[in-house]
């Protein structure tokens, strides 16, 4: 089977074919700053490059895929007075690579629990400052970088005259003081220029001796290092949140491509923002979800994979908690569909490959398997084995086994009384029922002509 998966490029701005090199493709992916828990909206992006993945596999090819774990005490701002690992140390009494540790390991039970894919290696920023090394001594040598009057080295952006290709930004219209950019007091000879090491100053933890002199990488170059160093020279899709498109993704390409001498990447993916309840997730709006919050109030994790999958990847997104209802109900029918078949052999089904290899149409092919849920000339078996096929993609669980609970006895007793109420039309017994079955943990759904429940 040929690869026929297009993705949406950044740069071009168009649909492009992925490429492969001999039926392997290689994809980066920017993995989490491990400082606390990656929130839904971070699972999202991570969810995009699973997708890929298991779509190039069901298209017949071979994966190679990273994922940085960025650990070595920089965020966004690069400001060194503002290290959210350093801060969190500090708050949390750790040590801040204990401290790393300790999220890195929450974000891999994170991932398992969306049933995202391994990637095939997670190399640590922390462990590849030698990498980095060489990258900037490279660039120095290339003069693409220079030792600023403070002693840090920096890219000069003007150097590489295609800068802005992947955000649409023009260096002679970026401004001074971008709030992404270190403040370094007028060292750099262009404001648009970053640092890609940093002199400690006043900074006692989480720095490297360097040929620079003691201090810390900027956040741009770990993700040249090391994606240059475990896929080489191309690297056909590289992923990540919208929000890196600028400057990270911007600078990363100019690091690369003046090593390189030519377009690192092939294709890049991003992923849109995430809504929760309307607004954007933020620790001052106190809105920010995690999956353990998801789980504490009953719903299968695989819910929040299946409402993301219900809208495009570049489409920006509002979740609600309906939605993850609704989803974590829909994933309790369909499994209930598929159980009795799980063990069925699946044969490839070309409506769903050619669905999901159009730009990863999941809201189509969410919305085909409702439609065939609903199709009485198709048997159980052939409607088990299309979900079972989509599933190699979707990655919900659907051949899972549920195991119901038994009620306790008295629970069983209410529901009982409730269906006499009901029948008997006396609605205000009904409802004194339907709130003790609610506050023993049922979720009560009527219908106009039963009473319909599901047990967390």
């Amino acid at each position: 089977m040929l690869n026929r998966l297009s993705l949406y490029d950044t740069k071009s701005r168009q649909n492009l074919e992925v490429q492969d090199e001999d039926g392997l493709v290689k994809i980066y992916c920017c993995g989490p700053t491990v400082y606390r828990p990656a929130h839904v909206g971070n699972l999202r992006t991570f969810l995009l490059a699973d997708l890929i993945k298991k779509t190039l596999e069901l298209n017949g090819l071979a994966v190679k895929l990273v994922q940085n774990i960025t650990d070595v005490g920089h965020m966004t701002e690069d400001v060194e007075e503002e290290d959210k690992i350093l801060s969190q140390s500090a708050l949390e009494k750790v040590d801040p690579f204990s401290l790393a540790r300790k999220y890195e390991l929450i974000f891999h039970n994170d991932l398992a629990l969306l049933n995202i894919a391994k990637a095939d290696l997670y190399p640590r920023a922390s462990e590849s400052i030698a990498l980095m090394h060489e990258l900037i001594a490279e660039l120095l040598k290339k003069n693409h970088a220079y030792i600023g009057s403070d002693g840090c080295v920096y890219f000069d952006a003007k150097s590489f005259p295609n800068y802005g290709q992947v955000s649409g930004n023009r260096l002679d219209a970026l401004k001074p003081g971008h709030r992404y950019e270190y403040t370094e007091g007028g060292a750099k000879r262009f404001h648009a220029d970053w640092a890609l090491w940093k002199i400690a100053t006043h900074r006692t933890e989480m720095i490297w001796d360097s040929p620079w002199g003691s201090g810390f990488p900027g956040w741009h170059i770990e993700c040249s290092a090391m994606s240059l160093e475990y896929l080489g020279k191309r690297i056909d899709v590289h992923v990540g949140g919208i929000d890196l498109r600028f400057p990270h993704h911007e600078n990363e390409r100019a690091q690369s491509d003046a090593i390189t001498g030519t377009d690192t990447v092939l294709l890049w993916s991003h992923g849109e923002h995430l809504l929760f309840e309307g607004r954007k997730m933020s620790k001052s709006a106190n809105n920010v979800l995690l999956l353990s919050e998801v789980i504490e109030g009953g719903y299968d994790p695989l819910s929040i994979r299946l409402a993301f999958l219900e809208n495009r990847y570049r489409m920006q997104m509002d979740l609600t908690w309906s939605a993850i209802s609704a989803a974590h109900t829909t994933l309790k029918r369909w499994r209930a569909l598929v159980n009795p078949y799980r063990n069925i052999s699946v044969a490839n089904n070309a409506e769903v490959l050619e669905t999901i290899n159009k730009d990863l149409d999941t809201p189509r092919l969410i919305s085909l398997l409702r439609s065939a849920e609903k199709d009485m000339s198709r048997t159980s078996e052939e409607k088990a084995a299309l979900f079972l096929y989509a599933d190699k993609v979707l990655g919900l669980d659907l051949g899972r086994q549920e195991i119901i609970k038994p009620l306790p006895n008295d629970v069983a007793e209410t529901l009982k009384q409730r269906e006499i109420a009901r029948r008997e039309k006396n609605w205000e017994e009904s409802d004194r029922l339907r709130k003790i079955l609610e506050s023993n943990g049922l979720i009560i759904k009527d219908t106009a002509a039963t009473q319909e429940w599901e047990w967390r």
